[in-house]
C-alpha cells in the first residue's frame, strides 16, 4: 500500500522492483571484490593450507556482512520519501 492508501501503481511497483535488483548486484559485486582481496592473496603467495582456511572462512565471512549490509542500507534509503508530504510544504516532518 502507499502512503495516500491505494492500490501501488505499475510504476511504484516497477521502481521497487529496480531498486531490489540494483540493491542484490551492487551488493554481490562488493561482496565479491571484499571476498577477493581478503581470500586472493593465499592463493596468489600459495600460502600453507591453514592460512588458506583461515583466510578463505574470513573473507566469506566479510563478504557476507558487506552483502547483507549493502541490500539494507539501498533498500532502507529508497524507502525514505524524497518529497514532502503535503504541498506547499518544505520537509516531510513539517
Amino acid at each position: 500500500m502507499t502512503s495516500h492508501g491505494g492500490r501501488r501503481t505499475q510504476a511504484e511497483r516497477d521502481a521497487i522492483t529496480v531498486e531490489i535488483g540494483y540493491a542484490l548486484c551492487s551488493a554481490a559485486f562488493a561482496a565479491a571484490v571484499l571476498f577477493g582481496a581478503v581470500a586472493g592473496p593465499a592463493y596468489v603467495f600459495g600460502l600453507p593450507a591453514g592460512v588458506r582456511r583461515a583466510l578463505v572462512a574470513s573473507g566469506a565471512a566479510v563478504a557476507a556482512v558487506v552483502f547483507a549490509a549493502r541490500v539494507v542500507s539501498v533498500l532502507l534509503r529508497f524507502r525514505r520519501p524524497d518529497q514532502p508530504s503535503q504541498p506547499g510544504r518544505t520537509r516531510p516532518d513539517s
